[in-house]
């Protein structure tokens, strides 16, 4: 017999985290705690956070759905899925709360040589909107850390400013040498897109996520056929939880990449089904955080490491916040590595665990 609680705890971000859409100071997450009843001695973890007007399920009556979520299971003994296909971060907190509780208890999930310690996640580091100096200095930190795929936020400050960071990255390292992603958020109007993009290809650049807001697949569909640099889906995904809408869009858009963030699309079997789909049309695939603490980043790091893509992923977000969830997971020399002899300690933003 299930019993479920939930935990509500409030993450300080170390420094602004600016998008296009905004400046996020802080963020609120819940934390899902399910007991077995028959062993009380252990509690599953998931993890439940929304982006505010990213989210699909951003909305007044969050906490309320998860705590109707926590009456069902201690009334009924068990969990059930039906209802939540509109609620995706719940969804995924009640997903991965499960694994860790049939797990143990112990933030094992997905067993791999990664949660042995053996071998790392490679991902990109993140640099985030902001002033130039403060651009500057994130792209020379994450050069320093030993990061060979570096991602920028785009679409906040000044284009021609924007340009001149990633122009002063390409003086100093060749495209072989550093890989330079963009994420524009949606920043990009229909009607500047492609002189924009025209302009940013001078740079080598991978690829740039989302150039243009989502919803108007007629106009991405455009932009992916004739953009120089190649175009990948991220919030155009969001909501989109029905099979044939997901195969409608893929055929019309035709993207290079799509971008997968577990709790935006309702878990792990929901982005499954969107790589299943991406690789019956040839469109390659990466998997990126979303803000999470660390139990949500260690839930899909572990998930993203038994897919054994080769691509580096977009998990370095764990350093983000003044009161993280301490863990074994750590970021050294552009790798997301889990250090097993480290513990996690839920207790220190008032978890409460058994025996305490």
């Amino acid at each position: 017999m299930l019993r479920a609680s939930i935990h509500k705890h409030t993450l300080i971000f170390k420094d602004p985290a600016g998008t296009s859409r905004g400046v996020l100071y802080n963020k609120p997450v819940w934390y899902l705690l399910l007991r077995d009843t028959r062993d009380e001695s252990t509690t599953g973890i998931g993890e439940c956070g929304i982006i505010p007007a990213l989210s699909a399920d951003d909305r007044p009556d969050l906490e309320q759905q998860l705590e109707r979520l926590c009456d069902e299971i201690n009334r009924h003994g068990t969990a059930d899925f039906t209802g939540l296909t509109e609620w995706p971060s719940i969804r995924f907190a009640l997903e991965t709360a499960l694994a860790d509780l049939n797990g143990g208890g112990q933030r094992i999930l997905y067993e791999s040589p990664f949660t042995k310690g053996k071998k790392p996640v490679p991902i990109n580091g993140l640099v985030w909107m902001g002033d130039e100096e403060f651009m500057v200095r994130q792209v020379d930190e994450k050069l320093e850390k030993g990061f060979r795929v570096i991602k920028l936020k785009v679409g906040a400050i000044d284009f021609n400013r924007e340009l001149e960071i990633i122009r002063s990255i390409r003086k100093r390292f060749s495209e072989e040498q550093i890989t330079i992603r963009l994420d524009a958020n949606g920043a990009f109007s229909a009607e500047e897109a492609a002189g924009k993009l025209q302009r940013l290809a001078e740079y080598g650049i991978h690829s740039i996520e989302q150039p243009i807001k989502a919803g108007r697949p007629d106009l991405m569909a455009r932009i992916c056929r004739n953009s120089p640099i190649r175009v990948a889906l991220d919030e155009e995904l969001i909501g989109v939880h029905h099979t044939s809408e997901r195969i409608k869009l893929l055929d019309e858009i035709r993207p290079a990449y799509i971008i997968l963030k577990p709790s935006l699309l309702g878990g792990f079997e929901s982005a499954r089904e969107w790589i299943k789909l991406a690789k019956d049309r040839n469109t390659d695939w990466w998997i990126t955080s979303a803000l999470e603490s660390n139990i949500g980043l260690n839930a899909i790091a572990q998930w993203t490491a038994t897919l054994n893509n080769p691509l580096p992923q977009g998990l370095g977000t764990g350093a983000l916040y003044t009161n993280n969830i301490p863990s074994p997971l750590t970021v050294s020399n552009g790798n997301l590595w889990y250090h097993t002899e480290k513990k996690w300690q839920p207790e220190s933003i008032g978890i409460k665990m058994p025996g305490e």
